[in-house]
């Protein structure tokens, strides 16, 4: 009965973890209802630092754990599966990259669902990174986690609005696709936490598999993403103050 209570408790804790940093992305949007317009130097400021984040959780929160859980080799396979994971699906699933600045489809609302597709592919591993965090039990090392994801959220999320506003979408329109989109994390993140409780021994190959996952996205799409526009100096700044910004909370709720 024990052991069902802090289930219980761990699917809750997880669950709303991952309600809050999928609603982050929204929080994130929120600049474009005062500004229509924000620099392509401090945008890509903002995703290095959602970069920065990225990188420190997955290595602090995710890798080191399933190394001391699991060893090195299992940390490796999960980590190539998780990379591979997101790798098919890059391929499988249409989509274009929103915040690369690829010419879409001439349908306006296939760009829209184009584009959602593409910021779930961004979101899942989050989710799934802190739903497996919260299933393992080590609450303060997934709080931490959750509190950074929610943090690297918000420039995702404005990165979503500001390409449909130039769609000429309306600001409420764009608010709502930037919150609709994180809203895939929380499914990541239920999955995570049942996943990681029904099969507890599959706990570092999940870390790992996360930890793969968002490395994917990190060095697929947001650091390209950085130097793509002659900013490489914002982008890197922002890598690396992200990156401190983790350390520094892994150290205050590790």
């Amino acid at each position: 009965m024990p052991g069902s209570i802090l289930g219980d408790n761990l699917t809750i804790l997880g669950t709303l973890a991952t309600v809050c940093t999928g609603l982050a992305t929204g929080v994130g949007a929120l600049p474009i209802l005062f500004v229509r317009r924000i620099s392509d130097r401090f945008l890509d400021a903002l995703l290095g630092f959602a970069a920065g984040v990225m990188l420190a959780a997955t290595a602090f929160s995710l890798i080191v754990p399933a190394i001391e859980l699991g060893g090195v080799w299992v940390t490796i396979v999960g980590l190539l599966i998780g990379a591979a994971f997101l790798s098919l699906l890059d391929k499988v699933l249409p989509h274009e990259h929103p915040i690369m600045g690829h010419e879409g489809p001439a349908s306006a609302l296939r760009r829209v669902w184009l584009l959602i597709i593409a910021i779930t592919l961004h979101n899942f591993p989050e989710g799934l990174a802190v739903g497996v965090s919260y299933g393992g039990g080590d609450i303060p090392t997934a709080t931490s986690l959750a509190i950074a994801i929610g943090l690297q959220n918000m420039p995702e999320g404005l990165a979503v609005a500001l390409p449909l506003l130039r769609e000429k979408y309306s600001k409420g329109k764009a608010l709502w696709y930037a919150l609709f989109s994180g809203l895939a994390e929380p499914i990541a993140g239920v999955f995570g936490v049942l996943a990681v409780q029904i099969a507890r021994p599959l706990l570092p190959l999940g870390l790992a598999f996360a930890a793969g996952a968002m490395l994917y996205v990190v060095s697929d799409e947001i650091i390209p993403e950085t130097h793509r526009k002659g900013y490489e100096r914002e982008g890197t700044w922002g890598v690396m103050i992200g990156f401190a910004v983790m350390m520094l909370l892994d150290n205050l709720f590790g």
